[in-house]
């Protein structure tokens, strides 16, 4: 059994595909009318035949206080694995993505939290110990 995709829950789904692609920098899989939405994931480059991330509308009336309650904890949705956390930061504060949490050492991982714009809060992390990271 493998994951094949994973969702995000977004406020819109063409500013997310926008924000996903362009400022970090994952490419359009799929993108499909699903009446009167879209069937519409991204890949990382790194991996285009991988796990896909389902940008799914948040119409469901369980979704919205569900997020607002992970934003107002500052708990992020999804968590994204880059080489250099700080690096990563450095070009996405560039792109003016705003962060939440600057990279910060937790134990394996350097982490940092930014907001996706729409609804969410995304971590990227750096494995920083080779023992936990199966390296």
């Amino acid at each position: 059994m493998i994951i094949t995709y994973a969702s995000v829950f977004v406020d819109d789904q063409q500013k997310a595909l926008d924000f996903y692609t362009e400022k970090l920098g994952f490419q359009l899989k799929v993108d499909v009318p699903a009446g009167p939405y879209r069937w519409l994931t991204v890949v990382s480059p790194e991996a285009p035949d991988g796990v896909q991330l389902l940008l799914e509308p948040s119409e469901h009336p369980a979704v919205h206080p569900f997020k607002e309650a992970l934003m107002t904890d500052g708990i992020p949705f999804n968590s994204f694995g880059v080489e250099d956390v700080q690096a990563e930061y450095d070009r996405l504060t560039a792109l003016g993505v705003r962060f939440l949490q600057e990279p910060t050492p937790m134990g394996p991982v350097t982490a940092a939290v930014l907001d996706d714009t729409c609804g969410n809060l995304i971590m990227i992390a750096e494995m920083t110990d080779p023992v936990a990271s199966g390296k």
